[in-house]
């Protein structure tokens, strides 16, 4: 079991427990106590979870969101498929506004060796297009940054996105359901989602199965908005079905 595989199974243990022991994670990974340990301090310095004597115990709230740095290792191979279609989806030429998070960073990585406009919505994505000159053409937004997640959001973010308009919006979310909607965990995050989508000619959204059936706390907009979602083939069916009947596309991986 890898290191980013053995972190997600140890958060996974203990947010849905409340807690659990160095002997129980040893015993559940096949990894020594001693690794474990390591693991849980390397968690616990990530704003995971909270070292205890003896093990651990979740910090995340329930429906809160993980921190980025543990979701980027998080089922990467899904996500890189998942960017791989939302890419061949955008046309040479094309305006793009890009979300923040991190299946959305995928697409980034994609699409910096594309002629295309791009406005990435994160610190994160905007680092890759600067660090690497390429045929992309970068563009800046406003804002400010959500801590631990380079997310931008504001008031000079929305002006940015009120100033533009694009081709295509790459959206990420928390949650999508047929009945509550596209939603997302942060009340300024979902404006940005809102004000990205309203610019945009069309709207991608890039998400794994997981989100899919789920709703998080903040609002963005009922699931007509989206023309195309891409996703994996871990998405409920019966939520496949229901919005492709409310008109959005459903594309797997």
């Amino acid at each position: 079991m890898s290191n980013a595989d053995r972190h997600g199974l140890i958060t996974k243990v203990v947010r849905d427990s409340g807690g659990a022991t160095v002997q129980q994670l040893a015993e559940l990974t096949g990894a020594s106590e001693m690794t474990i340990r390591r693991d849980l301090d390397t968690l616990a310095a990530q704003g995971v979870l909270e070292r205890v004597r003896g093990g651990a115990r979740s910090l995340l709230l329930r429906g809160e969101e993980p921190p980025f740095a543990l979701r980027a290792h998080e089922a990467v191979d899904t996500k890189r498929r998942i960017a791989a279609k939302v890419s061949a989806l955008i046309a040479d030429g094309e305006s793009v506004l890009l979300d923040s998070g991190t299946t959305c960073l995928e697409v980034a990585r994609l699409l910096r060796e594309r002629p295309v406009t791009v406005m990435p919505l994160s610190l994160q994505a905007i680092q890759l297009f600067g660090a690497t000159p390429g045929p992309a053409t970068l563009v800046v937004p406003g804002g400010q940054p959500r801590a631990a997640e380079g997310a931008l959001t504001g008031p000079l973010t929305l002006a940015s996105l009120a100033a533009l308009r694009f081709d295509t919006a790459v959206i990420g979310c928390c949650g999508l359901s047929a009945t509550d909607g596209l939603t997302a965990y942060d009340l300024d995050d979902a404006a940005v989602k809102k004000a990205g989508i309203a610019s945009a000619r069309r709207t991608l959204l890039a998400s794994d199965g997981s989100k899919l059936g789920r709703t998080a706390f903040a609002y963005v907009g009922p699931s007509t908005l989206l023309h195309t979602l891409v996703t994996d083939t871990t998405a409920p069916a019966d939520e496949v079905t229901a919005l492709e009947n409310a008109g959005t596309i459903v594309t797997t991986v």
